[in-house]
């Protein structure tokens, strides 16, 4: 887990091709993630948050799009724990 969202540095545009070992799931067209495309991008998230390094959640993961996304990510029950004290906080403030 990342201190903080402001670490989270990921691009809002353009097309992400996860790594093999992020998305391993699927036909293998499906790693390739267009940023201007909603869905695209939240099933990006969903796969680095859930199978991500700290590295790659800094690399992939942009801060502001990760709290507007939050509340319609499907994420395992562990994970959504292990981040909801960071959204706290950055809503809170």
């Amino acid at each position: 887990m990342p201190e903080s969202l402001d670490e989270l540095t990921g691009s809002l545009v353009g097309v992400v091709t996860l790594p093999l070992r992020l998305s391993w799931s699927g036909p293998a067209d499906r790693r390739a993630f267009d940023l201007a495309i909603d869905h695209d991008r939240r099933m990006l998230y969903e796969a680095v948050l859930t199978e991500g390094t700290v590295d790659d959640v800094r690399s992939y993961v942009n801060a502001t799009e990760l709290l507007r996304l939050w509340s319609v990510l499907w994420l395992s029950p562990h994970v959504r724990r292990a981040w909801e004290p960071l959204i706290a906080a950055a809503t809170a403030a």
